[in-house]
């Protein structure tokens, strides 16, 4: 009997050093799962194209992201074949390329001085900056025409290069010939997908027209399908963020403080310029003022029942300001117009309501 149980006491010795020693050995289960790829972030400004004050804006942020966050990839309203010549011309040791760029977008918003400045910018300052063109074809028949020579000399037919291309120019050319906003829209996502998709984890910067970089809108000519930013938010949720810069180019100062007399009071006015409205009936143009510390005076004036949305005026505009406005005709004579802004709202902006002001 002594014998049985020294052998059973030896037996669980045996099994508990057993168990100790799988304890350590990890099972496949028990292993660690490999780190997953950081999820790359992707940050949108909306813009008003060619406008300096803009762009400096953006240049501002582009090198913030480069410099501080390592950024190197930049998604622009541009065709794929465009930021490709772009890419190509980072490379160069002239501007030969760029100036023909700029060239093909005669007729176009981006075709000012601003706009190519800002590019010779972003080579001196970012020089490791890749352009990702993420639009529908525009200039197929100059800029798309152009880069497909420049891959058949370079016997670059059978590259991805050269079929990405001509699909941009198929999508330019059904755009065109349909006059197919909402199909360039659902474009636009889709090949940012694409272009982001291959970058495996990496974060980027994209400038757009603010039409294309609101979560909550539609596009802006048909509001028949998400804009492109609405459609990318729901397949990168949290990971995309947006603002838009457009506001900027209203955030200006006067150029000068006139002095205008109404009801034998003075008021001093500040002058935010002039607007061109040739082709607008029978109109020339429309200057105009703010006047300084005015509400009280005529918040209970009577209104003439027209209105003027804020997005009409060249500066922003707040509740409780006064506004004279001269509309200038063709031939010659000039209409002055008082708007005082009461917090009244249209279509989610503040709108100003003419008033009597005598």
């Amino acid at each position: 009997m002594k014998s049985k149980k020294i052998f059973a006491i030896v037996a669980v010795l045996v099994l508990l050093m057993s168990l100790a020693a799988c304890s350590d050995k990890s099972t496949v289960i028990d292993k660690p799962m490999p780190p997953l790829l950081p999820s790359g972030q992707i940050y949108l400004y909306g813009e008003q194209h060619g406008v300096k004050k803009i762009l400096d804006k953006e240049l501002e942020l582009w090198s913030e992201c480069y410099d501080n966050k390592n950024m190197r990839h930049l998604f622009v309203e541009l065709p794929y074949y465009t930021a490709e010549f772009l890419n190509i011309w980072m490379q160069s040791d002239t501007d030969d390329i760029l100036n023909e760029v700029y060239d093909d977008w005669i007729g176009t918003a981006s075709y000012t001085p601003s706009t190519k400045e800002y590019y010779k910018e972003i080579k001196r300052k970012c020089p490791e900056t890749i352009f990702h063109g993420t639009d529908v074809g525009h200039q197929y028949q100059t800029t798309g025409k152009r880069f497909l020579d420049y891959l058949k000399q370079n016997n670059k037919e059978s590259s991805e290069q050269y079929l990405l291309a001509q699909e941009a120019i198929e999508q330019g050319k059904y755009f065109y010939k349909n006059t197919a906003d909402a199909y360039r829209e659902n474009k636009m996502a889709e090949n940012f997908i694409r272009e982001f998709d291959k970058l495996s984890g990496e974060s980027v910067m994209g400038i757009f027209g603010a039409a294309h970089t609101e979560f909550d809108a539609m596009d802006y000519n048909t509001q028949s399908v998400p804009c492109m930013a609405n459609q990318l938010k729901e397949s990168y949720n949290d990971n995309i963020h947006s603002e838009n810069l457009s506001q900027l180019v209203k955030e200006i100062e006067p150029t000068r403080v006139d002095t205008f007399v109404i009801n034998e009071n003075n008021y001093e006015a500040s002058y935010f310029g002039k607007q061109d409205l040739t082709g607008f009936k029978d109109y020339s143009y429309r200057e105009f003022w703010r006047l300084e510390n005015a509400y009280d005076d005529f918040k209970d004036k009577p209104k003439t029942g027209d209105e003027l949305p804020s997005d009409n005026y060249p500066m922003l505009i707040d509740i409780g300001q006064v506004f004279v406005i001269d509309y200038a005709k063709t031939d010659g004579s000039i209409a002055r117009k008082y708007y005082i802004s009461d917090g009244k709202l249209c279509e989610d902006m503040l709108s100003t309501q003419e008033f009597t002001a005598e």
